[in-house]
């Protein structure tokens, strides 16, 4: 970056800052320790104090003493420097500018405050020159630039170690809440019982893969599961539909809630009677906070610049991953699949919510004699096995063996539990409402 902008105007440093904060380390060593996580080699602005505050880091992580002597020489053999004496006297010069070390910490912020504006200025000249360019779509330059801005100020957050007994105070905090209150012990509950006993609810930051092959009712799964969270805990709750529109998803999720017959919906012939089921169940629907999107081939980045402007979000449900494109073009579709399932668990992780993400499954099930779906049957990628904390099969016995009348029943396999046991649930099955229910009950109404 160059010492001025296109406008003429120097780039914000802080001279006396930069010096003192190494003046600081050579004075006392050890208050290193308070600086390290604060601020790197980088948010130097002068070209020798990056050089030297990085070899005084290199020295510190050999653990070799610091000190004028020993940094000069370092810097010497490093190849940084080759005139020692004058190297010596503008280090014994910055030590002289500093009378106490006391202040390290407000020395080094002020080092990375004025490095932050740089890269803001930075970013901003990079988003000038992406719209100027015009070579990409105006949605994508926007996602870009908020993506600039946003890993700025994550960057900017630092979380240094927290003390056992700090962490054992919330610990037993949190278990006293458990004891005295056991719905507490769940995440945010999918609305079928039989599932959330083995799930214990869905956590914050958790990524849930639900697989299936095309027709199992995938979508309608996380449909149900959208709404039932959305009554349960009157949250937001975002929906990412990636092949089918927004249309098509509700006339599904009023089927579902107004127990009405989807082919009467979509062939238009509804009774009296599902006129006012429609009327009841779009009233309820109405009352949810759930937004759809269904931007064909949206990226994670695209995903996390919504997601970042809704306001008290409890869930996001993405139909589905292979539909989604990477950040990047790869012609290995496994390696842009694999990078897509790692963004979404640090997107899930990022806004500290749950993401349900449907996946289709490759055809090895149909290859076997049990059509169980496994682990391996997962498309285009193994790292979505990995990168998932919770993987959800859904599996029913008449969707490969055609001589048997369609059932009432599904399984839910729970292939993959981060926190808990592996098992079948079995769940009801209600084909004509594209409907899942805890088998043998309804849903209960929500609290």
């Amino acid at each position: 970056m160059s010492s001025n902008d296109v406008l003429g105007r120097k780039l914000p440093f802080s001279l006396e800052a930069e010096q003192s904060v190494i003046g600081s380390v050579l004075i006392n060593p050890e208050c290193f320790d308070d600086i390290a996580q604060l601020i790197s080699s980088e948010d130097f602005y002068l070209p020798e104090h990056e050089q030297i505050f990085y070899a005084i880091k290199g020295m510190y992580a050999s653990s070799k003493t610091v000190d004028v002597v020993t940094l000069a020489n370092e810097l010497v053999k490093e190849g940084v420097y080759s005139d020692t004496d004058t190297l010596n006297n503008y280090i014994k010069t910055i030590i002289q500018t500093v009378p106490s070390a006391a202040n390290v910490v407000d020395y080094a912020k002020i080092v990375k405050d004025k490095s932050i504006l740089r890269m803001l200025i930075d970013a901003c000249s990079q988003i000038t020159d992406n719209a100027y360019s015009e070579q990409h779509e105006v949605n994508r330059i926007l996602d870009s630039a908020e993506q600039k801005i946003f890993d700025i100020a994550q960057g900017n957050e630092t979380k240094g170690f927290a003390h056992i007994r700090d962490v054992l105070k919330l610990t037993l905090d949190n278990l006293n809440l458990l004891a005295t209150n056991p719905d507490a012990a769940h995440g945010t509950q999918t609305g079928f019982s039989d599932l959330d006993d083995t799930l214990v609810g869905m956590g914050p930051g958790e990524l849930i893969l639900v697989g299936a092959r095309p027709g199992m009712g995938k979508t309608s799964f996380v449909l149900n599961i959208a709404s039932n969270v959305a009554k349960r805990t009157k949250k937001a709750v975002c929906i990412f539909s990636l092949e089918m529109s927004n249309q098509e998803l509700v006339s599904r999720m009023l089927s579902g809630e107004g127990m009405v017959d989807s082919y009467n919906i979509r062939s238009g012939k509804l009774t009296p009677e599902d006129w006012q089921n429609l009327a009841q169940a779009s009233a309820s629907l109405a009352e949810c906070d759930i937004l759809i999107d269904d931007t064909t081939g949206i990226t994670v980045t695209g995903m996390k610049a919504k997601l970042r402007r809704v306001k008290n979000l409890g869930l996001v449900v993405i139909d589905y991953l292979q539909l989604m494109q990477g950040e990047h073009h790869n012609d290995n579709r496994v390696q842009e699949v694999g990078e897509i399932s790692r963004n979404m668990k640090i997107l899930a992780k990022e806004l500290r919510v749950p993401v349900v993400c449907c996946a289709q499954l490759s055809r090895g099930p149909e290859s076997r004699t049990d059509k169980k779906p496994m682990l391996s049957d997962l498309r285009d990628s193994g790292a979505i096995e990995q990168d998932a904390d919770v993987v959800l099969f859904l599996y029913r016995d008449e969707y490969y063996d055609k001589s048997k009348a369609e059932q009432s029943s599904a399984k839910v396999i729970v292939a993959k539990n981060r926190h808990g046991a592996v098992r079948d649930v079995e769940m009801g099955w209600l084909p004509q409402f594209t409907k899942f229910i805890t088998l043998n009950k309804e849903l209960e109404p929500p609290t």
